[in-house]
């Protein structure tokens, strides 16, 4: 008898020689569990519906939940081992509960049958258990009722009942002890060792080493990962000193919604001679749509204040590269000045030309007059009207190798003097993204800061992207490693938590040909010509002519192995494969 006590419990399995007195294989043992959700919070199983095909095979359909218009699929060859489970998108439904499964061996067909919340039933078909027709609606006298009450270990349930072979019961039983004696085996702790190796005495052996037996080993087997998790990039590894720098952070960022996680965050107004607001109308760029702008009532007596990332660190003697974007929207204007405080002490200070009436980038540099473990950064209209402000970045002149919109200096010199011979970035799951509008796009991480599209993480907060791909293989290059850029293999994470097409994401077939093209764009940028190729040439102009020599391309990272993930897969494989056939 195939059932589920619970819908987070899981497939159960229970067995009689007489179809009277049942007992369960393993009593709670999970044979298959619902993988569809976020991560453990949504994944659940109801109605488990299982047929045994003529080859032997086993194939089970479920609900996952009452509201989405998918149900899942999962197959075995011995209802011990399952694959990764798909859920097709039934279109034009807006539930599909209790879904019954059957296979029409004439026409080599499974027809599924499911409910909806509003009363319907609806049919599907597939030949392949994966693609799945357009549901349509028919009479509810045809659903069937498949299952049967039984008293499984004295406990009523309700499930199908099959006959199958002893061997099958047997093995069903024998993963059930296995997977409760590496249970056991995990769960040991260090404490319990004086019981476990009690009587063990001293040993003392010679090793002799064979040098003809040796076998040679690639130099490449220990690198690092980089991955933006707790502020690794912005507020970390990347030297920007100022917070929300663009004005681009959103409530949207953050998992749960946090209501002061919005444009305005990590930036306050000082004084009462004027106020200010956040708009979006004729931005610097479209990727950038947010910028601030101050209303002077009273100059000298409002700024806009940032205390970067817990406090700006500056030394005495030391020089900032400051930029800001500006421009003069209402009123006389002046110039702007732009302090670093801290406790009401200035320890920089330096002042910028009066902003036109479009925008325009100002630089300057500020050398510190003194130490200032907190700092804030402090900009000053000191005219009048309305002036708009975007991209105040603060960066240390001694970053790493001396890299404009470089990296800290001290944390880079860490890894490198790991020796690292390869990096591995941008992640991680930050690289296949929250949901398909979350994956990572390695073509808006290059180029000017303002044009950088900037957009959620998937650990809950903000990326600017200002470490992008150009400052990755720039990396890479000046500590001597092999660039590994990790793309997504057209789906998105398997824990999605807002992609409309089940839990782990596919980009529809019809757009993964302009995907791929994505990615042999990539190799074309770090390694074509910067004369005769399109992406080459871009990459020249961001100020890197020579090639950067990319071997390695990742091609997504910790997936469920789907159907839907192995056909877009072995797509990016095969076209990378044909056009460059030396990559890795």
């Amino acid at each position: 008898m195939a059932y589920n006590v619970h819908a987070g419990g899981g497939l159960n399995f229970a067995w009689s020689a007489n179809r009277q007195a049942w007992k369960g294989i393993g009593p709670g043992h999970a044979f298959v569990k619902s993988d569809f959700g976020v991560w453990s919070s949504e994944k659940r199983m109801y109605n488990p519906n299982l047929i045994q095909m003529p080859d032997g095979t086993w194939r089970c359909v479920f609900q996952v939940n009452d509201y989405a218009n998918q149900f899942a699929v999962a197959y075995s060859t011995d209802l011990v081992k399952w694959q990764p489970q798909d859920y097709p998108y039934m279109e034009g439904v807006n539930s599909c509960i209790a879904p019954v499964l059957s296979y029409d061996v004439a026409t080599a067909a499974y027809k599924v049958l499911f409910k909806t919340k509003d009363g319907g039933v609806y049919e599907t078909v597939s030949k392949d258990f994966y693609h799945f027709s357009k549901p349509r609606k028919v009479d509810a006298s045809v659903y069937p009722s498949v299952t049967e009450q039984a008293l499984v270990d004295g406990q009523p349930v309700k499930g199908q009942v099959f006959k199958v072979p002893y061997a099958g019961v047997e093995r069903m039983v024998q993963a059930v002890e296995s997977a409760a004696y590496w249970a056991a085996l995990n769960g040991e702790l260090a404490r319990d060792n004086e019981v476990r190796f009690q009587g063990l005495k001293p040993l003392e052996a010679t090793i002799k080493i064979d040098a003809g037996r040796t076998k040679k080993i690639s130099d490449k087997l220990i690198g690092i990962f980089f991955e933006d998790l707790s502020y690794a990039a912005d507020g970390g590894l990347y030297a920007e000193l100022v917070q929300n720098r663009d004005f681009e952070y959103s409530q949207a960022d953050v998992k749960g919604g946090n209501k002061a996680w919005k444009a305005d965050f990590a930036w306050t107004l000082e004084g009462d001679g004027g106020t200010w607001e956040i708009r979006t109308s004729d931005p610097i760029h479209e990727n950038n749509p947010n910028y601030a702008v101050i209303d002077v009532k009273q100059p000298g007596k409002v700024a806009l204040l940032n205390g970067g990332f817990d406090g700006i660190l500056v030394r005495e003697g030391e020089k900032y590269d400051l930029s800001v974007f500006a421009k003069q929207l209402e009123g006389k204007g002046g110039k702007i000045r732009v302090s670093l405080v801290q406790d009401g002490r200035v320890v920089a200070r330096t002042t910028l030309k009066a902003p036109k009436s479009d925008w325009k980038k100002m630089t300057a540099v500020l050398k510190a007059d003194a130490d200032a473990d907190h700092a804030s950064i402090k900009v000053e209209p000191l005219g009048t009207g309305k002036v708009a402000l975007d991209m105040i970045s603060l960066f240390p002149q001694q970053t790493f190798k001396g890299r404009k919109n470089g990296l800290r200096a001290d944390l880079a010199q860490a890894l490198a003097d790991l020796k690292p011979k390869f990096m591995r970035f941008p992640g991680g799951c930050l690289a296949h993204g929250d949901g398909l509008h979350n994956i990572y796009n390695w073509k808006e991480t290059i180029g000017p800061l303002e044009s950088r599209k900037p957009q959620r993480n998937i650990w809950g907060y903000h990326q600017t992207k200002g470490l992008g791909y150009y400052e990755f293989f720039q990396f890479c290059e000046d500590i001597g490693c092999e660039p590994l850029p990790v793309l997504a293999a057209g789906v998105s994470c398997q824990n999605s938590s807002d992609c409309g097409h089940g839990q782990q994401g596919g980009i529809p077939m019809d757009k993964m040909p302009a995907y791929v093209q994505d990615v042999l764009d990539l190799i074309e940028w770090a390694n074509g010509d910067a004369k005769t190729t399109k992406w080459g040439k871009v990459r020249a102009e961001q100020g890197h002519p020579a090639p950067f020599n990319l071997k390695y391309i990742g091609i997504g990272n910790e997936d469920l192995i789907s159907k839907t993930f192995e056909e877009r897969y072995l797509m990016i494989i095969k076209a990378v494969k044909e056009k460059y056939p030396d990559i890795i």
